[in-house]
């Protein structure tokens, strides 16, 4: 209970701070996202072209946990993940509150769950985040961005909606871990410290999940 409360607070206090504290809109944001969407990026910030495609980077990563863990839930992952590739955390927030602790991998797999499972996946994700980051990080006007950041709702809260997934991976990430026989404390925090890239190496590296025995499956998992 005390998770569900802790997670609906944050939900609720993220969905009032960034309706009603927050910036105001900028007059150019409809624009600066058809061109961020389009590929129209010749005079954009580096910084804000990495950003904005890294937050497209963050819903495969938390698909390719939120999958495996829907099989044992009440509620199906799919509309979550689905939902996070519009809003972020928006949507992966109301999932931790209602989902129950799923250690466990019910169910055979499928090709879809082979699709989310796959290092490959995991491996493309942790490339792209690199190229994005190098481009944001070398490239990027960062007096232009802090200056969007303070002006615009749209910079604002995608601002804080990538620390805040940043910031969950450890709500899932013991389950994930323990649906493959890891109880690795140690990698547990390496990977919910490393903001980003943690779980994206972390995904390109984890065992498949058909690789785990049944004994290892029904363990279960402390974090």
């Amino acid at each position: 209970m005390t998770r569900r409360i802790f997670f609906t607070v944050l939900w609720l206090g993220f969905l009032g701070y960034a309706f009603l504290l927050a910036p105001p809109d900028s007059p150019e944001t409809v624009d600066l996202i058809i061109d961020l969407s389009s590929g129209n990026w010749e005079t954009l910030n580096p910084a804000i072209i990495a950003l904005f495609n890294l937050m497209g980077i963050f819903p495969f990563a938390y698909g390719a946990m939120m999958f495996a863990d829907g099989r044992g839930q009440k509620i199906g992952a799919w509309v979550f993940a689905a939902a996070s590739f519009g809003v972020g955390a928006f949507a992966i927030l109301p999932y931790l509150a209602l989902r129950d602790p799923n250690p466990n991998l019910e169910g055979d797999l499928n090709p879809l769950l082979k699709f989310w499972d796959s290092r490959i996946l995991g491996g493309v994700l942790t490339l792209g985040a690199i190229a994005l980051l190098g481009l944001g990080l070398s490239q990027g006007n960062w007096s232009d961005f802090s200056q969007q950041w303070q002006n615009s709702r749209f910079i604002h809260v995608m601002s804080l909606d990538f620390c805040l997934l940043c910031g969950l991976v450890p709500a899932l990430l013991g389950d994930d871990m323990a649906r493959r026989g890891l109880h690795n404390p140690k990698l547990f925090w390496a990977v919910s410290l490393t903001p980003l890239l943690g779980l994206l190496l972390y995904l390109t590296l984890r065992p498949p999940l058909e690789a785990a025995t049944p004994a290892l499956q029904d363990s279960p998992q402390s974090s």
